[in-house]
């Protein structure tokens, strides 16, 4: 593939809700291109970008796939990105390094969820965007009804640019509001206008033409005072508008007939920006300090960044990096400014799905990749050393679906501690650590389909069969009321004896005060080199609590009295002795069972707010307060851990996708006497 400068570049991003059809329209837009010689379908397994055996299986996106291609003289880096909202990360990471978006909706499913979220995304990196409405050879496909959603549900400012030649089974082709010509069949034939269209797409030009003539105050005079607008003209005002974020234009086909393709390959060179027309990007110098723009030239020094790490057994670690300014070379060295450290880059490449292609460098606006990097990871800026620079990371989704994590044999889990960390460098939205309490490793991430393609990829990648069971709470035991214990240890067997006699006071703490022991032992009753056994004993017995087996928290246990034998007390003895008195002591203290209480907050939109609500209220939850935003309410509440194992799956059917949470610890509750009693219960059988 040619090299370009940055103004013949486009870096676009696709994005839909799951199914819309973003894949066929990717292979569709590569085969229309020359990109490939044949055209694959996502029925079959064959598409360039969905290449992982997890992908053709499920039919569905899982990780992003840039898509290279060349159309009239420029280069268009596509990045395909999952639908599904499990793999959120990879739709921010495509959108962190592009300066457009292709957001495709299906003509008989309207605006999803999923459309929604990811115009959210694209609003908050304000990013120029073109709206593609696929299918319209599907059953139930239907334009207008659609367009009325995108408008009602996106924004008004989407208004279309083409209007479809039938519809359904009758679907043909475009009719192009700018020329007023009518296109058909996959090769775009042109046509007149069919006399049923006219009409509406003169209304449709109408409303176009009035909405981007704002951009220009010549453009504003000349229509009000009646005179004709150019073609030119009207082209020119789009991509102006569009760049703006003033205009959303929206256009139409069918991918798997292969129909509106190049048209919408000439909208993307047209109407969206070039790395030179988009706004500079920022970072900042790590010698000064200070924010400074850089500039999209292959004469400046270099920065780029990596916003994406695959794992492969075989090519190890891959880098996705985005060229922001100078040129990376194959076979040289940069400078990583986050890690402080100088890179070794070895051949890079360019990728088609899976497929390499070596190149001997990078410009400027250009995206690429690079394997077995040591220290880089996603988020890290390779730049010059002279120009030290780091760019903003990527804000990925937070992981809140938590299960443990567990190997099945012994050899899965020597294999285990090696593969998590690798896996967690691919997605750096999801999280690993061990519970200290349960002694579980937990793995977090954004929902069950994320973490059941993580145990996926373990066994397909690196032969690790793990298991997901969803994690123990970490419950603890405490006393209520004040309480003393006496525990004489004594044994003779012929010789030394065995002799520790101690008195221990127990009082419980107020909540989050941990554990506290203390001596007031007077008249040498316990010598004190003994202490330090009795202490011993006392901190390895509150491992188990009387009730459940659960560690002991919130209690002070002072040794104050107590008796030794000159010959047969040892530290062991003394030891035992505290440990015993410990259990004494906590079985007279009328114990009782703690759980971890947990702060919510949950954002969703006013519809839903009821039924959260409610669902918290089964969940034995309470209400704290609630912020009303915009277009969604905060709810801040707090509910038990143990009720919030599913909260992510259940939250999600509620509001049917469309709310969001975070949840951390806050302290700890005594657990209600009924539910007690099962975990008691349940404890025993295990």
């Amino acid at each position: 593939m040619n090299s370009y400068k940055p103004g013949k570049v486009r870096n676009v991003v696709l994005l839909s809700h799951y199914g819309a059809g973003k894949t066929a329209l990717a292979e569709a837009m590569l085969f229309t291109s020359g990109a490939i010689k044949r055209l694959g379908s996502v029925e079959s397994g064959t598409t360039t970008s969905d290449y992982d055996p997890s992908e053709i299986e499920r039919r569905m996106s899982i990780s992003l796939s840039l898509l290279p291609q060349e159309w009239k003289g420029s280069k268009l880096n596509l990045i395909d990105t999952p639908g599904y909202v499990d793999f959120a990360s990879e739709v921010k990471a495509g959108l962190r390094v592009c300066e457009g978006a292709v957001i495709v909706v299906c003509a008989a499913s309207g605006v999803e969820v999923g459309t929604e979220q990811v115009w959210s995304y694209a609003e908050k990196s304000n990013l120029p965007r073109l709206i593609f409405i696929n299918k319209m050879d599907r059953d139930n496909a239907d334009f207008l009804r659609t367009l009325a959603e995108v408008q009602a549900k996106l924004a008004t400012r989407c208004l279309p640019v083409q209007l479809p030649i039938g519809a359904q089974s009758d679907f043909q082709g475009i009719a192009d509001l700018v020329t007023m010509k009518g296109y058909i069949g996959s090769t775009l034939q042109e046509i007149e206008l069919p006399s049923s269209l006219v009409e509406q797409a003169k209304i449709s030009r109408e409303k176009l033409v009035e909405a981007v003539v704002e951009i220009d105050d010549k453009l504003i005079a000349k229509y009000l005072e009646g005179e004709d607008i150019s073609n030119e003209e009207i082209f020119t005002a789009i991509k102006q508008a569009t760049i703006a974020g003033k205009l959303v234009p929206v256009f139409t086909g069918s991918a798997s007939r292969n129909i509106g393709i190049s048209s919408l390959f000439d909208a993307i060179s047209n109407y969206l920006p070039s790395p030179e027309e988009r706004d500079t990007t920022v970072a900042t110098n790590l010698i000064t300090g200070d924010k400074e723009e850089v500039k999209p030239e292959a004469g400046a020094p270099l920065s780029s960044f990596v916003f994406k790490t695959s794992a492969d057994p075989f090519t190890g670690k891959v880098s996705y990096l985005r060229v922001y300014s100078g040129i990376i070379f194959s076979n040289s060295q940069v400078w990583n400014a986050n890690k402080k450290s100088m890179e070794r880059i070895g051949q890079l490449f360019t990728l088609l799905g899976k497929n390499q292609q070596p190149v001997p460098q990078l410009a400027a606006g250009d995206i690429g990749v690079v394997a077995r990097l040591n220290l880089t990871t996603t988020g890290d800026t390779l730049c010059a050393h002279e120009r030290p620079v780091t760019f903003e990371g990527i804000d990925f989704p937070q992981a809140t679906f938590s299960m443990a994590i567990q190997p099945q044999t012994k050899a899965d889990l020597d294999k285990m501690s090696t593969v998590l960390p690798r896996i967690c460098e691919e997605d750096p939205s999801l999280k690993v650590h061990r519970d200290p309490d349960t002694k579980e490793v937990i793995v977090s991430g954004v929902g069950d389909s994320h973490l059941e393609m993580v145990k996926e990829r373990m066994r397909r990648k690196f032969g690790v069969e793990v298991k997901l069971e969803p994690p123990r709470v970490p419950y603890k035991e405490t006393i209520t009321v004040p309480t003393k214990a006496e525990y004489k240890h004594r044994k003779q067997s012929g010789g030394h004896g065995q002799y520790g006699h101690v008195f221990l006071e127990l009082g419980p703490l107020s909540r989050g005060s941990g554990f506290e022991f203390g001596a007031k032992v007077v008249g040498g009753s316990v010598p004190k080199n003994y202490i330090p056994a009795v202490e011993k004993g006392v901190n390895e017995a509150k491992q188990e609590g009387v009730v459940a087996k659960y560690p002991v928290v919130d209690v002070k246990v002072t040794l104050y009295d107590g008796s030794f034998h000159p010959v047969d007390s040892s530290d062991i003895c003394f030891k035992i002795a505290g440990a015993q008195a410990l259990k004494k002591g906590l079985s007279q203290g009328q114990p009782i069972l703690l759980e971890p209480i947990m702060n919510l907050n949950i954002t969703a939109p006013e519809a839903y707010i009821g039924d959260i609500i409610g669902d918290l209220n089964t969940k034995r939850g309470s209400v704290l307060g609630m912020i009303p935003q915009e277009n969604n309410n905060t709810i801040q509440a707090q509910a038990p851990y143990a009720e919030l194992l599913h909260y992510a799956i259940d939250l999600r059917s509620m509001t049917q996708g469309r709310g969001s949470f975070t949840v951390e610890f806050s302290h700890y509750e005594e657990v209600p006497a009924h539910i007690s009693q099962k975990i008691v219960t349940g404890r025993k059988a295990e």
